[in-house]
């Protein structure tokens, strides 16, 4: 198969419309990720999504839509504390999970009965939603559990010749995915942190719970959400996270000086590492967010043995940042318990 890739104008909007439309996979820019599309009704198209990106069954899908009528489509009754979320948050970086009706085929949901739904606020993927006429399901558009795609470059090197076409819409200003709040059951959840934080989400709904993302899961049942694995956004290359300080990461970089290490270093830090990417002002969680995906890759990219980054602490997007390093580093800290390299 080969790949298109499109520049995002009217006429290639409608291309990759009639691609859906007809059972195809369009990667497309949202503001938090590049998401590969296809047509959320469409059992067929759903499944190819989970062939291209080698992602398990267990896994359910976002399903983006550009309108109430699609998300009454799609949700078997819109629960009370939408229409407040959706003044304060949407269009915009949060997902929904709530029941489905019967016309969400299993493969989206994972088998379990209630459906992801947001509504993305870039226009590109909201004029690709709109003039296809459909919902569209779409996971990150990437291999399944590696480092997710900002960039319409970032796609290719994971998917070409493995999906129809590409709208380059440019770099996603957010960079990491949606907040995913759970408000099927009987309290609403944070089952992934996001740009939407949980103090935002406070502020709306009183108190919300932000579930343990080290808490084990059972895949067999079909997981709530994407992004719940214990180990998820990784590069290839072994991850090492130090606390946030400027000492302790050039500690790190210190302690494994034999091998070829590099490094996620924020800027003004002295840090004396052959390879480093300037991740951009420590503090400025919306710059870091939005470079972390394009740094890890990267480095990634410069056949190290390490890649070392200091690790957020949990206010405001930071929070979402340092969920995302530790799944991408299976929790891998220096110095270790006990002070000793390991």
């Amino acid at each position: 198969m080969q790949t298109l890739r499109l520049c995002a104008n009217d006429d290639s909007i409608r291309y990759a419309a009639r691609i859906i439309r007809a059972g195809g996979l369009v990667a497309f820019p949202t503001e938090t990720v590049y998401g590969l599309g296809g047509n959320a009704f469409d059992a067929a198209a759903v499944a190819k999504i989970f062939a291209a990106k080698e992602r398990p069954a267990w896994d359910p899908l976002i399903v983006h839509v550009s309108s109430r009528e699609m998300l009454e489509a799609l949700v078997a009754q819109v629960p009370a504390e939408f229409d407040n979320l959706f003044a304060a948050f949407m269009p915009g970086p949060l997902t929904l999970v709530v029941p489905k009706k019967n016309t969400v085929p299993n493969v989206v949901s994972a088998g379990r009965e209630t459906v992801a739904v947001r509504f993305p606020a870039n226009p590109v993927a909201q004029c690709l939603i709109a003039e296809s006429g459909l919902p569209i399901a779409a996971p990150s558009a990437n291999r399944f559990g590696r480092v997710s795609p900002t960039a319409a470059e970032h796609v290719l090197v994971d998917l070409d010749g493995r999906i129809d076409a590409i709208l380059d819409g440019g770099p996603c200003k957010i960079g990491v995915e949606s907040t995913v709040l759970d408000l099927s059951g009987a309290a609403p959840v944070i089952l992934r942190q996001g740009a939407v934080t949980p103090r935002d989400l406070r502020k709306i709904l009183g108190e919300v719970a932000v579930a343990d993302p080290g808490v084990p899961f059972r895949p067999q049942r079909g997981l709530p959400s994407p992004g719940m694995m214990p180990r998820h956004y990784a590069p290839r290359t072994k991850l090492l996270l130090t606390d946030g300080e400027e000492r302790v990461l050039a500690g790190a970089i210190q302690a494994w000086a034999k091998q070829k290490v590099g490094a996620l270093v924020p800027s003004g830090w002295s840090i004396c590492a052959a390879t480093r990417f300037d991740w951009g002002q420590w503090g400025d969680w919306a710059v870091l967010a939005s470079r972390l995906y394009a740094g890890l890759r990267w480095l990634d990219e410069q056949k190290l043995d390490l890649i070392v980054a200091p690790l957020p602490g949990e206010e405001g997007l930071g929070g979402a940042i340092r969920e995302r390093l530790l799944k991408a580093s299976d929790g891998a800290m220096w110095p270790p318990l006990g002070g000793r390299r390991g």
